[in-house]
């Protein structure tokens, strides 16, 4: 258990010498982001057709050193129509961007907006409505004007704790909400260490959590749900704030709060390096594990990661299906979304069967089908039918005897394969084995496939 806090804080001496030297901005760092917020506000204000809000941590002063991302959200009336807030927002949201740089462009999450980067800092500029209440917003992002009046009330005295706590998850690879990472998000951990009082409490407790764990803050929730960590959100009762943590992310976390709560260290709160392999590490993994490696790759379909990823998990659990039917044995599978393209990975226990299988028929008792089954296969080459265990069983020729072959093969396609990524397996895909699976672009992604671990794990080997 930790011990030798510092006076009045509750925090470790370590805690306050990473908060010193790692996390909390600079005072020059705080006015410098302010003063081209200030100019982005003073733009929106000029131009009259929407109000301008500055969101996120930064409105917050949640915000990490060395982090230089600011939200600036363009609230037009709620009485304009969809199509409108998104043609007139979109209109905005570029001519306010063009007065500060040339270096933008349009993205999406549930409508456009754009993204600048303006005097170093990385800026988007999101049209939304400016509604009375976060029940009556009418996208997404309404909501989060009101998560940024929230947690700029009730936050003071904590922000240190907060800073902690973002850092201590990012260190961990369990920050961010996006479809890849499935953890924490940065309004969650505001709102964890609200409810707990703090980081060191908030351990504590993450210590002892289990499943289906239920926090509402506001004792307001309108709906049931089932997701492993449950955060009622306190300005939308029939929301989780929690709903994108997957079960494993909830488990490493309390992993991590454990093995930190045991023994306290720095290597808690550094980042891990990036890794990479090489294509001649590739080949001798590969060698070692005597395993067979093969790579699926095609174009990145047109859309965001939140539509794609999730298409991707799809895609990969189907194939692996298709694998496991036609004999092959999947020992691990596992996807990622490129720039370009995408890569679904395999790691097969056998990529090469007998050209014959087992057919199992019906019980013979099953008269109606086992007269047909006895039919179909009475002058096969191979043997049978014949009756075992009270059914009739068939040796058939085996379809596909390489794993190449079926990953080649339309059966790709008959299989279910998310929306997107089959348009894009439609106009081509391509198969690689062994180390020819190695491509640049996926040098991390490989890496992490074959050096699993949990977060603890590798922190510790780390030491």
């Amino acid at each position: 258990m930790v011990s030798g806090t510092s006076e009045g804080t509750g925090r470790l001496p370590l805690e306050e010498k990473i908060l010193k030297e790692q996390l909390r901005p600079s005072a020059e760092d705080r006015v410098y982001i302010q003063r081209v917020a200030d100019r982005l506000l003073a733009a929106i204000a000029e131009n009259g057709k929407a109000e301008g809000m500055v969101v996120g941590s930064i409105a917050r002063n949640t915000w990490v050193k060395g982090d230089r991302d600011l939200d600036v959200f363009l609230l037009f009336s709620p009485e304009m129509p969809r199509e409108a807030l998104e043609a007139e927002g979109l209109a905005l949201a570029r001519t306010i961007a063009r007065k500060f740089t040339n270096t933008f462009c349009e993205k999406y999450a549930e409508h456009p907006y754009i993204n600048a980067t303006i005097d170093s800092i990385d800026v988007d500029l999101v049209p939304c409505y400016n509604v009375a209440s976060a029940a009556h917003i009418q996208s997404a992002v309404d909501r989060t004007p009101f998560h940024t009046r929230y947690i700029t009330e009730k936050i003071n005295g904590l922000v240190d704790d907060v800073l902690l706590l973002k850092r201590f998850a990012k260190a961990g690879g369990i920050y961010g909400s996006d479809q890849m990472t499935e953890g924490f998000s940065g309004y969650l951990c505001e709102l964890l260490v609200l409810h707990y009082g703090g980081f060191t409490p908030l351990l504590a407790a993450a210590s002892e959590w289990g499943p289906h764990l239920k926090i509402d803050i506001e004792h307001h929730a309108a709906k049931e749900f089932d997701e492993p960590l449950i955060v009622i959100d306190p300005v939308d009762p029939r929301r989780n704030v929690a709903a994108a943590v997957s079960i494993d992310r909830m488990a490493e976390f309390v992993e991590l709060a454990r093995g930190y709560r045991e023994a306290p260290s720095e290597v808690f709160f550094t980042l891990p390096e990036p890794r990479g392999v090489t294509r001649d590490d590739l080949v001798e993994i590969i060698s070692k594990r005597g395993t067979a490696l093969y790579a699926i790759t095609f174009a990145t379909p047109p859309f965001i990661e939140e539509i794609v990823v999730p298409q991707l998990k799809r895609s990969t659990g189907a194939i692996r299906d298709l694998l496991a039917r036609s004999g092959f044995v999947v020992h691990h599978a596992h996807y990622r979304m490129g720039t370009v393209r995408c890569m679904l990975l395999f790691e097969l226990l056998n990529d090469a069967l007998p050209p014959v299988r087992r057919h199992e028929g019906p019980p013979v008792w099953n008269r109606l089908n086992a007269e047909k089954f006895r039919e179909k296969y009475r002058d096969a080459t191979l043997p049978g039918p014949f009756i075992e265990n009270g059914r009739y069983v068939m040796e058939v020729p085996r379809e596909f005897v390489c794993a190449a072959d079926l990953l080649t093969s339309p059966a790709l396609l008959n299989v279910g394969v998310g929306r997107h990524v089959r348009m894009s397996l439609e106009k081509d895909w391509c198969v690689f084995e062994g180390a020819d699976c190695w491509q640049e672009e996926f040098a991390a992604f490989i890496a992490g496939f074959f050096s699993r671990c949990s977060p603890l794990v590798r922190i510790t080997r780390g030491r």
